[in-house]
């Protein structure tokens, strides 16, 4: 029934990813279908993201009141939803209202799913379960094509997708029973004090109240481990956005050399996170953690060496993406070590709440330093987070190791 349960959770990481590069891969159609500026796809992606982060602050309360299974179908169902409304949306302004569920339905689903992993499954299923997201974030850009190639339109390209969600609600919701039982499978390994626990938190989690923020906050280490999420998100979410813009204005490379390349920075996290199932079955999350740092180290070097052809920015993106691989679902998996099991679904909450904020604020601010100083600065503004987030990882491992 756990093998089940797992193979469950593997679909569902998938549907996390499909919805995630759906706007992307629309908008330059969407936004003429709408009449509107190409530049206004931002004011979606704030909302979403913004509500995501409301989501995921909310978590917590959610789980210990319904449970991580009806979080996950609920929020699911609510993505599929707001999928299905913006097939329909007849104009901008509506996108932006149906914005409001999309990221309520998305920050709910991540925070429970990776606590719930985090707590009942090793190390290696969280890195292949991220990178099973990866393989789902590149099969939705991949249907959306699909439906403007037979010139059905953006609509069925996000009209598909909400299918997929709604037949993953209905396999969680079937799923249900199993979640139940494999948390008194956990119980039960534990002895009678956790099982007690377990049976409390099946039944509504009543035995302890949600931390909140605040509560998060006090906990010796959340800090560092919360400044250590917003750091890595930082990182990926800029490294992505501006390796093209980087490779063309700062390397001389043409602009669909470069679009090409940048993809490859992608394809490192996703075979990345594949290597790193394997590598967590010798290392520890912590040891996993430090190599992806000094990987990603490693790939911000290169990118200063002036090999030929550009290889040196190319590799570098490439080690980069490497690195990145293991550090998300590594931190993740390690909550529940460093903090207890009933403190991780409040800390993941707020982690994930962290991530968001970093993929939504900082890729901007290095927009700013690009226009007005010099996009030369990519490499270093990269450095800059990765010291901040070497620096409090060992922190951390100092306050809870």
């Amino acid at each position: 029934m756990a093998s089940l349960l797992l193979a469950v959770i593997y679909v569902a990481f998938i549907s996390l990813g499909l919805p995630d590069a759906l706007l992307g891969a629309a908008w330059p159609t969407m936004s003429q279908d709408l009449a509107v500026p190409v530049s206004w796809a931002g004011g979606i992606s704030a909302v979403i993201s913004m509500f995501t982060i409301v989501s995921a602050l909310l978590s917590d309360r959610m789980t210990l009141k319904f449970g991580a299974g009806r979080v996950t179908a609920v929020s699911v169902a609510l993505t599929a939803a707001a999928l299905a409304g913006f097939s329909i949306a007849p104009n901008y302004w509506v996108l932006l209202l149906i914005a409001v569920p999309y990221g309520l339905g998305a920050g709910g689903v991540d925070a429970a799913l990776n606590n719930y992993v985090a707590v009942h499954y090793e190390s290696r299923h969280m890195s292949w379960l991220h990178c099973m997201w990866g393989v789902g974030a590149s099969i939705g850009p991949y249907i959306m094509g699909f439906a403007l190639s037979r010139g059905q339109g953006w609509p069925w390209g996000y009209r598909y997708i909400a299918i997929l969600q709604v037949v993953l609600t209905v396999i969680l919701m079937l799923s249900l029973p199993l979640w139940k039982s494999r948390k008194r499978t956990a119980a039960e390994a534990q002895g009678d004090a956790l099982d007690a626990a377990a049976e409390a938190d099946m039944q509504g989690n009543e035995a302890r109240k949600p931390l909140g923020v605040a509560g998060v906050l006090a906990i010796r280490g959340a800090k560092e481990i919360l400044i250590m999420f917003f750091c890595y998100c930082a990182i990926e979410t800029t490294a992505g956005l501006w390796a093209s813009s980087y490779m063309v204005l700062h390397g001389g490379v043409d602009t669909i050399t470069a679009a090409s390349w940048a993809s490859l920075f992608y394809v490192g996290i996703t075979v990345g996170r594949g290597l790193s199932g394997f590598i967590t079955m010798k290392l520890s999350d912590p040891q996993m953690i430090r190599l992806g740092q000094m990987l990603v180290l490693a790939g911000i070097v290169v990118m200063f060496v002036p090999l030929p052809h550009h290889l040196g920015i190319v590799v570098g993106l490439v080690v980069v993406g490497l690195g990145c691989a293991p550090i998300y679902p590594c931190v993740i998996h390690s909550t529940p070590t460093y903090f207890g099991e009933e403190n991780s679904q409040a800390i993941v909450g707020v982690q994930m709440a962290c991530a968001y904020m970093g993929s939504l604020l900082m890729p901007p601010v290095f927009g700013v330093i690009a226009q007005y100083v010099s996009i030369a600065l990519y490499p270093w503004y990269l450095l800059l987070f990765l010291v901040l987030m070497t620096v409090m990882h060992e922190r951390l491992r100092k306050i809870r190791g």
